[in-house]
């Protein structure tokens, strides 16, 4: 059961990992001008991943000091999700091999 419980988090950070990825090459298409956001797909895209992702990013944003036009907070919440995936992994590992 706990196993399972791991399983579906480790699937969640990956799924929040690819959005966040999604996001910042999003932003490097609008930033470039290749996509607009006066385009209502785009636009739309653009606003459910800010929902999406805000929760997870703001509290980053707030420790983090201001880069200017760089935000860094993206990649300190795919290295943190990263971590805690990997320690996830290792008490998986465990609770496996002492047969809980």
């Amino acid at each position: 059961m706990l196993l399972a419980l791991i399983q579906i988090i480790g699937y969640l950070i990956t799924i929040v990992s690819t959005v966040v990825i999604v996001q910042f090459i999003l932003s490097l298409l609008i930033s470039f001008n290749v996509v607009s956001l006066s385009n209502n797909i785009v636009a739309s895209l653009w606003h459910s991943l800010n929902m999406i992702l805000d929760p997870f990013l703001k509290p980053i944003r707030r420790i983090m000091p201001d880069t200017g036009m760089i935000d860094f907070s993206p990649i300190v919440l795919i290295v943190g999700l990263r971590i805690i995936q990997m320690l996830l992994g290792g008490l998986a590992h465990d609770l496996y091999y002492s047969g809980l």
